[in-house]
């Protein structure tokens, strides 16, 4: 299902004004309306959410699978390729895809409900990726993780999970202290997303993550959790 996701979240994306590709959307002044529209129409709206709108309460599942440039899609889908298919593996396919769709859906919901107010349009699938890095780092905290870093020159180095997503969540949550109003990247949604993700994996899987299970086998060598990671 990570595979089917990212395909999905590509297809649409292609077909869809935000890539440009679309002929039927014209270029220029047209374009850029139909993507003012196609945002407004899929996208979540929290001044339009909490008016009771039935469209409106579906918006958040839909503005899952929209995303608003080609580097917002890619960052995201890379993201979901690194973690997704362990995470995936871990709960099960049908399992997994519950959890990307409604803690994706609660985490831009938290996002709508801290600005009540705002008329801006929120899309993307970052809310549930959040999700799945929280539930990561809770099942594989030892898995070891190739990342890369500006102030280390782009070198590509690897890392245990834990120091990677929780590096990656202080930055969220600092983003989202800094810029209140919500506009451009929605770091509540990142926050509230990754959050539910741990907290499900905690509450789902208790001790039996897949680093304390290995460490406690008679024979196994907690070292080989990271032999076969992203």
């Amino acid at each position: 299902m990570t595979n089917v996701l990212i395909a999905l979240c590509c297809v649409i994306f292609v077909v869809g004004p935000a890539s440009g590709l679309n002929q039927m959307y014209g270029h220029g002044q047209a374009l850029a309306q139909a993507q003012t529209a196609y945002f407004a129409r899929w996208g979540v709206i929290p001044l339009d959410l909490w008016s009771g709108s039935p469209h409106a309460l579906i918006t958040p599942l839909t503005a899952l699978f929209i995303h608003g440039g080609w580097l917002h899609l890619l960052g995201n889908l890379l993201f979901l390729y690194v973690f997704g298919g362990m995470t995936e593996t871990r709960m099960g396919r049908f399992a997994f895809t519950a959890f990307y769709l409604i803690v994706g859906y609660l985490a831009l919901l938290g996002y709508a409900a801290a600005h009540a107010g705002s008329p801006q349009t929120l899309v993307g699938a970052s809310g549930s990726i959040s999700g799945v890095l929280g539930a990561f780092l809770y099942l594989f905290p030892r898995a070891r993780v190739t990342s890369v870093f500006p102030f280390l020159f782009f070198l590509p180095l690897r890392f245990p999970a834990w120091i990677v997503l929780l590096f990656w969540f202080v930055l969220q949550w600092q983003s989202a202290q800094d810029d209140p109003r919500g506009p451009g990247v929605a770091y509540l949604a990142h926050v509230v997303g990754f959050a539910l993700g741990f907290l499900y994996a905690w509450a789902r899987y208790g001790r039996d993550s897949v680093g304390s299970t290995r460490g406690n086998e008679p024979g196994s060598e907690p070292a080989t959790e990271g032999e076969s990671q992203p």
